[in-house]
């Protein structure tokens, strides 16, 4: 027998208890989706010296919630975890994922920063440090710069090909430089005043579209960086880039702002192995010219290429540039802030082939491509020598079969290419978009077969990931939220548009107000909104005036209720969405500014201020035009006035301003009794103007009556939509509040009905016309009549896809409770034809789901909840009955407890997991 001593026993006995004790405290999963600030992962360039943190816990069964957190930041990756040189934020004790922010030393301009963190668990065991992350800072003052805007000294018009508009020529720019010792790294940072596609060495520069984006020029200009090391080479290497004008000094600009050309800066900075820093900048050494292949840019009215002058290997050392001109330059405007561009760039994001080919005369062909999609065609044809191809666009076909480009008002909408000899082209226009289903071909090889080859449909737009995965039993209903899909994908091409095909593109703040809810739902749109709200603030004016376009186009409509208020909806949606305190600090002061401006124009709390009203409300009789409907415009401009104040007094609660809540609070109900006494009789039924739905609408959903009026003006809100055989007869401004009003007063069924209405006006209706994206009227074509012939007729307009917030919300169930969705309700309500549908939504925690299904008189419910989260779950049923939580009698435990039962569903408390619900229904 062997025996152990008594030393070595002991010391095996404590070698044990080690490795027990390990075990119990380290969890090898690490966190995971490091971002930092709005949800930028690894970002160049970047903007912000005082990052937030976020990260997401593993979904992983043992894994319920955070109850502490560690994080450090260095310099060098090499120096984490254990020597963090920039912050350690030690053992927290939080459960906080989100928007943690930075504590360290200040961070600088260019300078990069590594970062990595662990957790610890609900049981406090430690979870293994996750990767290690990084965020480079992009040049975030104008003294970073030591380059020049340059240009030609005089940039000549070109003439659109088919109408008298001019833009100002593509100008090419290029210069040469020397390397004279081994590159360790280096960086291209640039901007323009107007758009830009770079070369190094014969080879692009990233692969951004439309850049550097629509920003206030006036105010505001944002600067991209990119890592061009491996675009560098030992000795000489020339830079080239093309210059158009695109919004800058196109034709929708800020009026009485000087339409002058183009310019571009930039600045490119090399890092020696040796540490030595080399930089060159645009200033008077360039050249440039205007001769070259793009001879037409245009937004609006799309471009004209002709190889015949391509000016090969212009970025190249070898070209001979001894034609070309000097540039003039000129210094930084000291009024003008370049700034990091604070949300992803456009890109080229998914490719789309033709469906069907039709040839509608000899020589032009019609290409279907199956979606109204925003981008470019990429053209890949036969073509004789000094031929045209010509490229039409359009949204609709006519009834003949031939292109209908009439809703796209004065944009011609045209590309043009001229080839330099026989054979195959390749051609993807560079500075400019399109609204587009069809493309047309004409000007090709007359004796080639056509092919749908010839045509990729490339869908561009800011590059975000989209967020929810939603599908029913109801095809029309799936179809509704591709088309919603699609809407915003349109629609946010680097602002958020109106339209995105005829003469107008631009950043209407009403469209923008309505759809910002849902789209939080659909894509990772965090930094877009945050983006344009600087943008909003930048457009304001002195006296809290909010324009009704940004980026602003000047002229008369300086503001708009139910326009402008997107500077208090906008900012109080990010916040519920993402939980981001960040924009309400960023806002608050511009929301006061949004209020100041109201009472400004209010006389005893009544306002006189312009408005669109409920824009292109169906069945209008306006008297002057039918596009503002009936709904009375005091009406609606001081239930946006109190809403703004509402949403100002949330904000000041939330960031701790007491004493500025109250004053906005006694605002709000002193604004609130005046809006009854007004507007409404004893009898809770509207006496200013005609009795509309949204009117109604607008009472109800911004809680702007006492309970008692509530309960009269909810039998008359239900008349008006009886009047109309449960159809809708809402605008821009009272359509999105149409499903959360019923939501609100328990007419869901009514909801349903109204939703899976087939005739006009209904979502349904114009699927039933052929829609593949939401349009601008509820009857923008149809098979019957046709065309509407009212002016505004857009076949991708964002504004009535807010009925996916309600899809979301209630038919698949998913709703915030707490902000950024820390405590989630899943409750999904059957309905209509449905017998089944299911979400699956990318919240800031992680993956949540929702999907149900009717089996005979069962009711399936099966979902996920995300770590460090809880959720409330309603399970529609019969609550007499028993009801089975994953295979089996339901039975309390740690992880789920029955709050309560109401007459038609259980309620369960939730925490993270996986659950299958199946209830008698």
């Amino acid at each position: 027998m062997y025996i152990i001593s008594s030393n070595r026993l002991a010391t095996v006995i404590l070698a044990i208890l080690f490795l027990v004790s390990c075990s119990s405290v380290q969890n090898t999963i690490p966190p995971q989706e490091l971002v930092v600030s709005e949800q930028f992962k690894n970002p160049i360039g970047f903007y912000d010296a005082t990052p937030s943190f976020s990260w997401k816990l593993p979904q992983d069964k043992n894994i319920k919630k955070q109850t502490a957190y560690s994080i450090v930041v260095a310099s060098k990756p090499e120096l984490l975890p254990n020597n963090a040189d920039l912050w350690e934020s030690g053992k927290v004790e939080s459960q906080q994922t989100l928007f943690v922010k930075y504590k360290g030393k200040k961070l600088s301009s260019r300078q990069k920063v590594y970062w990595q963190l662990k957790f610890w668990d609900q049981d406090k065991k430690a979870s293994a440090w996750s990767e290690v992350a990084n965020f480079e800072l992009g040049l975030l003052h104008n003294s970073d710069w030591q380059a020049k805007w340059i240009s030609l000294p005089k940039v000549d018009k070109a003439k659109s090909p088919k109408t008298n508009k001019t833009s100002y020529k593509v100008q090419y720019l290029r210069n040469e430089f020397t390397l004279d010792s081994k590159i360790e790294s280096a960086r291209l940072y640039i901007t323009a005043k107007g758009l830009f596609e770079a070369e190094l060495n014969g080879k692009k520069v990233g692969d951004d579209v439309m850049a550097p984006g629509w920003t206030p020029y006036n105010k505001r200009i944002e600067t991209l960086t990119y890592d061009v090391t491996d675009h560098l080479q030992d000795g000489s290497n020339a830079i080239g880039i093309a210059l158009a004008e695109g919004w800058y000094a196109g034709r929708l600009m800020l009026r009485g702002y000087p339409k002058v050309s183009p310019k571009v800066m930039c600045q490119l900075e090399v890092k020696y192995t040796n540490g030595d820093v080399k930089t060159f900048i645009t200033d008077e050494s360039w050249k440039a010219s205007q001769e070259g292949a793009i001879v037409y840019a245009g937004i609006y009215d799309g471009e004209q290429y002709d190889a015949r002058k391509e000016q090969k290997s212009w970025s190249l050392t070898s070209f001979d540039d001894a034609n070309w001109q000097k540039v003039v330059a000129e210094d930084i405007d000291t009024q003008i802030s370049l700034t990091p561009k604070r949300h992803n760039t456009v890109k080229s994001v998914e490719e789309l082939a033709p469906i069907a080919i039709t040839e509608i005369d000899k020589g032009v062909v019609i290409f279907d491509m199956g979606q109204n999609m925003v981008g470019v065609p990429r053209i890949k044809v036969p073509m004789d020598k000094d031929g045209t191809l010509k490229i039409r666009f359009a949204e609709m076909l006519q009834q003949d079969g031939r292109m209908y480009t009439k809703n796209y008002r004065g944009a011609v909408s045209t590309d043009y290419y001229t080839a330099k000899e026989d054979g195959q082209i390749e051609y993807q226009p560079t500075f400019t978009f399109h609204g587009f289903r069809y493309v047309e071909l004409s000007g090709f090889d007359a004796n080639a077969t056509t092919d749908k080859s010839w045509v990729t449909g490339v869908v561009q737009h800011s590059n975000y990931d989209l967020n929810v995965e939603f599908n029913s039993s109801h095809e029309k209903l799936n179809q509704l939220q591709s088309n919603i899909i699609w809407g915003l994908r349109g629609n946010t091409l680097d602002i958020p548009t109106d339209c995105p095909q005829r003469d107008e593109r631009a950043g209407w703040t009403g469209d923008a107000q309505v759809i910002a809810p849902t789209s939080f739902f659909l894509g990772d749109v965090h930094s877009f909104w945050m983006s344009w709200l600087q943008s909003v603030r930048d457009d304001q004016d002195e006296d809290g005036a909010v324009p009704v376009m940004v980026p602003s186009l000047g002229g008369r409509l300086r503001a708009g209720a139910g326009w402008s208020d997107v500077i208090t909806i906008v900012p109080w949606e990010t916040y519920q969405r993402t939980g981001d305190v960040g924009v309400l600090e960023e806002n608050y002061a511009s929301m006061k500014k949004w209020v100041g401006f109201y009472q400004s124009n209010a006389k005893d709390h009544i306002v006189k201020m312009f408005t669109h009203g409920d824009w292109l409300q169906p069945y209008s009789t306006h008297k002057r035009d039918e596009r503002f409907g009936v709904t009375s415009n005091k009406l609606i401009i001081t239930a946006h006035y109190a809403h703004s104040v509402n949403l100002t007094a949330q904000a000041a609660k939330v960031l701790g301003f007491k004493s500025e809540a109250k004053e906005y609070e006694l605002l709000f109900h002193a604004i609130c009794d005046v809006f009854q006494n007004s507007f409404f009789d004893t009898q809770g039924r509207i006496i200013e103007g005609p009795e509309t739905q949204t009117a109604y609408l607008l009472a109800l959903a911004f809680d702007l009556l006492d309970d008692e009026l509530v309960q009269k003006a909810v039998p008359h809100l239900l008349e008006q939509i009886k009047l109309t055989d449960n159809h809708l007869r809402t605008g821009f401004l009272g359509t999105p509040l149409l499903p959360l009003v019923l939501d609100k007063i328990g007419e869901t069924d009514l909801m349903y009905e109204i939703l899976f209405k087939e005739t006009y006006p209904s979502w349904f209706y114009s699927i039933n016309q052929g829609a593949t994206t939401m349009w601008e009227r509820w009857n923008s074509y149809t098979h019957k009549d046709g065309f509407n012939k009212g002016g505004m007729n857009s076949f991708n307009h964002y504004a009535y896809g807010a009925i996916g917030r309600w899809m979301y919300e209630r038919i698949a169930g998913i709703k915030p409770v707490k902000v950024g969705y820390k405590e989630i309700e899943i409750a999904p309500i059957p309905g209509g034809p449905l017998t089944s549908a299911a979400a699956t939504y990318n919240s800031p925690y992680g993956k949540v789901s929702s999907s149900w299904k009717l089996v005979g008189k069962q009711f399936n419910l099966d979902i996920i909840v995300p770590p460090n989260t809880t959720a409330q779950v309603f399970v529609p049923g019969n609550t007499q009955e028993s009801i089975k939580v994953n295979g089996v009698e339901f039975e309390s435990n740690s992880d789920i407890k029955l709050l309560r039962k109401t007459n038609k569903a259980f309620v369960f408390q939730v925490n993270p997991g996986t659950y299958s619900f199946k209830a008698k229904y």
